[in-house]
């Protein structure tokens, strides 16, 4: 899983052909540490058919801001550079993993 640290290497992430899931995470929030193994399974699983990226909102606050953060953690869909779904909380596996290949079809 790739850590974003700018908007600009968030850019060259979304261009590409393949469906992302971007995480705003804090290391002091304890649901977002409770996601990382999650995610990582979702991103060795799914290696090339889509992206899954975390973004820490202490060190990226204009990304954050930019996204409508309000909480964390914070999960977003996204499918040729557009925002097609939004989760907050943790999440399941499944739920995720079903979403990505659904956007990856």
């Amino acid at each position: 899983m790739k850590e974003v640290k700018n908007q600009k290497e968030l850019a060259e992430i979304i261009a590409q052909d393949k469906p992302v899931l971007l995480d705003f995470y804090a290391d002091w929030c304890g649901p977002c540490q409770t996601m990382l193994p999650i995610l990582d399974e979702v991103s060795e699983d799914l290696i090339g058919k889509a992206e899954v990226v975390k973004v820490n909102i202490d060190t990226n606050r204009e990304l954050a801001r930019a996204f409508g953060v309000r909480s964390i953690p914070a999960l977003f869909f996204l499918k040729n550079e557009e925002i097609v779904d939004r989760l907050n909380g943790l999440q399941p596996k499944q739920l995720l993993m079903g979403k990505l290949k659904a956007l990856a079809a």
